[in-house]
């Protein structure tokens, strides 16, 4: 199947909640602020079947792109690039130019999609003031950010 075809992001309504939490424990991703968040999460499907999900807290002119999992069955087929190319889509879309996030286990992914490793204190307040910064997030993680167009 074409990870392309047929893809939408899903706002995350009361129902779909249930799925992000699952998802997240299962890739052990926190959970903690979901709710909080709950206006910046997505379900990712393709052909209606639920994929992975993915977060965007925009903090225009910056956002911080957070809770990226795909299912384990689903994974090395291209489906999380063509998450995090929605996801980006979505922040330039609304204004965003700079995109951060944070990561334990994929530098190497999200490399791949253009983010490059900076030192946390560089990232900027608004995005080093948010819960997964403050708090979800070791301090081991690596701190990535994109320029988008």
């Amino acid at each position: 199947m074409n990870p392309h075809d047929y893809e939408q992001l899903l706002p995350a309504t009361e129902d779909r909640l249930d799925y992000i939490r699952r998802l997240l424990k299962e890739q052990d991703l926190p959970t903690d602020d979901i709710e909080v968040q709950q206006d910046s999460l997505y379900v990712y499907t393709v052909d209606s079947t639920r994929i992975g999900v993915g977060g965007l807290e925009c903090y225009e002119p910056v956002a911080l792109l957070r809770s990226v999992a795909i299912e384990s069955s689903k994974q090395n087929e291209g489906y999380g690039h063509s998450l995090c190319r929605q996801l980006c889509k979505q922040a330039a879309a609304s204004g965003v130019t700079e995109l951060y996030l944070l990561t334990t286990t994929a530098d190497g992914f999200f490399a791949d999609l253009g983010f490059r490793e900076i030192q946390r204190e560089d990232a900027p307040s608004t995005i080093q003031q948010t819960s997964e910064f403050r708090d979800l997030c070791p301090t081991t993680a690596s701190c990535m950010m994109k320029q988008l167009s």
